[in-house]
């Protein structure tokens, strides 16, 4: 199905993006000469991009519809990555990298958040859970990328050309497949936006689910941004090795979302969330205390099955009523992203006191309270809207 396949598109696209600037962020630290501080400091430009840009994405959705905002979106992204490509390598500008890191984060919010609305409609019209899977494919996207990472610093290519090369890619994939996705069909006008997301804000689940993928998304985050370096340093591998190690993560992720539809069908959200949070702390416990790299490698495995279906799910449960998904989706991932994004700068701070392995366990305190908050995610169907959406998507 031509939607099926767009949607996916862009969520391959997507994770291309994340695991092209992790799995090449110790060159660009030797680059530009930076501390673990300042390789935070830097990463929080990003942050501050994305969280901006995410505030404001369920407006944006709902003015200019999921498919308009994914396109604008992606293109900044794909722009940006360019850039930061060549502000880190050629240049050589701390300053100017961040500008460019502050427009990825502001492109990739927004398009993220859309991709989701866009996504959950697509899981309404079949009748199923299907985020975890286009989830699925966008950790397929970061397996990828993450293999062209430690290809390309394996043969030293220089990060300028690495990240054109990729840009360009995204740029394909989006436009191309972005032709079938289909246009939001439910409009209520600005004030009608607005009261529909200030609502949003003001109701005590949506707001728990915010919450509850606060503590698993800074966990996931921090392992994108610190897993590479915190085996290079803390394990005194080489950058290579620390670009595997984010492959494996990225890996466990990937089977855990393509399967995860099943699990979800046998076991429900709630169970598969705390069971998620369970094996997310067990993962991060023995990533800082295996003292050995194949033990590392053994807790990225569990640390990346941990993570894998927080998002998607908590998205499906945001978007349980189709008209005001797009208010609950911004609102969720406002809140996620603030972890998301500004906890691993953080973590890089607090690095440079007691240690990168040792920074990592405060991702421990709210992958707890993520655990305690998993009721959130209990399903509440529509299934009149759900009946409705399904006739209008032809079968596969």
């Amino acid at each position: 199905m031509a939607w099926r396949n767009g949607v996916i598109a862009g969520y391959l696209a997507s994770g291309l993006v994340i695991s092209t600037l992790v799995s090449r962020l110790p060159a660009i630290r030797d680059g530009l000469g930076l501390s673990h501080g300042e390789v935070g400091l830097l990463l929080l430009c990003m942050s501050a991009g994305s969280f901006l840009s995410v505030s404001l994405s369920g407006l944006v959705v709902l003015r200019l519809g999921s498919k308009r905002t994914i396109l604008a979106g992606a293109t900044l992204t794909a722009l940006a990555m360019a850039l930061i490509g060549f502000f880190s390598s050629v240049v050589g500008s701390v300053a100017l990298t961040g500008v460019a890191l502050f427009l990825q984060g502001s492109g990739t919010a927004c398009w993220n958040v859309a991709s989701n609305v866009q996504g959950a409609a697509m899981e309404r019209g079949l009748g199923r859970n299907i985020m975890p899977v286009l989830h699925g494919f966008f950790s397929v996207g970061t397996v990828v990328g993450a293999a062209i990472g430690v290809l390309f610093s394996w043969i030293h290519l220089p990060v300028a050309w690495h990240f054109v090369l990729l840009a360009a890619i995204v740029l394909i994939l989006i436009h191309g497949g972005g032709r079938s996705y289909r246009p939001d069909t439910r409009h209520t006008g600005v004030g009608g936006n607005r009261s529909l997301l200030s609502a949003a804000w003001r109701e005590p689940r949506t707001v728990l689910l915010g919450i509850m993928v606060l503590g698993m998304a800074l966990a996931e985050g921090a392992a994108g941004d610190w897993v590479a370096l915190a085996l290079t340093d803390g394990y005194g591998t080489a950058n290579s090795i620390g670009a595997v190690g984010y492959g494996i993560f990225v890996t466990a992720m990937t089977v855990a979302r393509l399967l995860g539809g099943r699990v979800l069908a046998r076991f429900g959200r709630v169970a598969v969330m705390r069971g998620s949070a369970v094996l997310a702390l067990a993962g991060v416990v023995l990533f800082v205390y295996g003292h050995s790299v194949q033990m590392a490698m053994a807790a990225l495995v569990l640390w990346g099955l941990g993570v894998a279906l927080t998002f998607p799910v908590a998205m499906s449960a945001a978007s349980d009523e189709p008209i005001r998904a797009a208010a609950r989706v911004s609102v969720v991932s406002t809140i996620g992203y603030g972890a998301f994004l500004g906890g691993p700068p953080l973590l890089g701070l607090l690095a440079d006191r007691v240690g990168l392995l040792n920074a990592l366990l405060a991702i421990c305190v709210l992958v707890v309270a993520s655990f305690a908050l998993a009721g959130a995610t209990a399903a509440r169907p529509a299934p009149s809207i759900m009946n409705t959406d399904k006739d209008q998507v032809p079968e596969q």
